[in-house]
């Protein structure tokens, strides 16, 4: 059996356990509406988002060598998986009150990756040309503009759209990690462009995504973020990568992809804000409207007199 397919398992559950640690985080910091790295910094203060980052990064790690075995259309999708232990840490702990929907999406969710996992067939990857990687920082730079202007987006659409773009970072960081798992020159592998191609996609990603789930529901932001980060690596991955199906399973590896990103777009449109705890500034809000309005004092000079209590 190959090893890939423990790492795809352990990287499902560090993945998720990471979503749910940084949604606490990213709602107890002041909601940002400008796309700008000192989200992070902030965010950097609170031991839940660094914990969440670390297990995050430790996800990567094992993404990164299950791309080494697994096509990236199967390690693509099940990283949508992790979503679902987000959501039952998310009702265990915080008390989120999933509707029936979403709960029915997670589970045809899952019915699709365990399609996939039937169908995908490991090897090794192919390598990117030169005009593949030039496209990879155009699309970077692309992302980075979208991001800037859609940062004032709010509510569950600010979660989508700002998940969706974190997800098309985190996308291309896995396909440029993809061929870098094949690599056995040290190296070789620090002087490829792909390596820090892949690091700034990856700290790009990280920035969309705690911005995304400030905006209010974590399962739409990490749903969205599943959905763009899904389907383009897995177009790459087959006609650029050498990523290969079983034979005879296409028919399955195509209906379970279909399933799965259907099932992950359809969360973004059914999923609801969760009840997590109030940021400080809607705290104040809600202190300064049920305070009692306060008594004004006479100005100077005035010649009107005070109303004083008879009994």
């Amino acid at each position: 059996m190959s090893a890939g397919w423990f790492y795809l398992a352990a990287m499902i559950v560090t993945y998720g356990v990471a979503n749910f640690l940084q949604a606490i985080a990213a709602n107890k910091v002041k909601a940002q509406q400008s796309f700008s790295p000192r989200l992070l910094w902030r965010l950097a203060a609170h031991k839940t988002y660094v914990l969440g980052v670390a297990l995050q990064s430790l996800g990567f790690i094992l993404a990164f060598m299950a791309r080494g075995y697994l096509p990236l259309f199967l390690v693509q999708a099940s990283v949508a998986a992790g979503i679902g232990i987000t959501a039952v840490l998310g009702v265990l702990i915080l008390k989120w009150r999933l509707p029936r929907s979403e709960i029915l999406l997670l589970t045809v969710m899952s019915l699709g990756i365990v399609a996939l996992v039937v169908s995908a067939r490991p090897s090794p990857s192919d390598q990117l040309t030169p005009a593949a990687i030039i496209a990879l920082v155009v699309i970077l730079v692309g992302i980075a503009v979208a991001g800037y202007f859609c940062a004032r987006l709010q509510g569950v659409t600010g979660s989508v759209v700002l998940g969706g773009l974190a997800g098309l970072a985190f996308g291309a960081a896995s396909v440029a990690s993809r061929p870098l798992a094949n690599f056995g020159d040290p190296v070789a592998f620090v002087t490829d462009p792909l390596l820090y191609l892949m690091i700034i996609y990856s700290l790009t990603g990280q920035l969309l995504l705690a911005m995304a789930m400030q905006r209010g529901s974590t399962t739409a932001s990490v749903a969205s973020m599943d959905a763009a980060f899904a389907a383009p690596a897995a177009v790459v991955g087959l006609l650029l990568l050498g990523d290969q199906i079983a034979p005879g399973r296409e028919w399955l590896a195509a209906l379970g992809f279909l399933v799965t990103l259907g099932a992950i777009i359809a969360l973004t449109r059914y999923a609801e804000p969760q009840a997590h705890e109030r940021r400080p500034l809607e705290e104040a809000a809600v202190a300064q409207a049920s305070a009692p309005p306060p008594v004004s004092s006479p100005q100077p000079g005035s010649t009107r007199t005070p109303v004083r209590d008879t009994v």
